[in-house]
């Protein structure tokens, strides 16, 4: 058996900046990306803790050290610029892996930055 679990998640990240005319996705600064293990074109779930919306869309890497978190395309209406939010990845885990798998969480301060790692 195969299980569906969460292979990351960056959590608490601020919303910068939405972008409602781009084609789609969510843009997240290259340095959260690594420490989360999201790859560019990645799949993934974004939870707005502001007004419970959540919404699946695709990784795009932003510049390294900026903090951003841009929430693109028909998403955008989905999110404001400064509610937070928790976006999570996942993976299919072979059921024996599972049991011991520990995912990646980073927290974030109010500028997107890594913190508690």
């Amino acid at each position: 058996m195969q299980r569906f679990m969460m292979k990351s998640k960056i959590h608490r990240a601020i919303v910068t900046e939405t972008n409602l005319n781009y084609q789609g996705s969510i843009t997240i600064d290259k340095d959260l990306m690594e420490l989360a293990d999201i790859l560019p074109n990645e799949k993934v779930q974004v939870l707005n803790i502001n007004n419970g919306a959540r919404f699946d869309t695709y990784a795009v890497e932003s510049k390294r050290g900026s903090g951003t978190i841009c929430i693109n395309g028909a998403a955008a209406r989905l999110c404001q610029v400064g509610d937070t939010i928790i976006i999570i990845s996942y993976a299919i885990i072979d059921d024996e892996e599972a049991k011991n798998y520990k995912p990646k969480v980073i927290f974030v301060d109010e500028n997107n930055k890594p913190v508690n790692m």
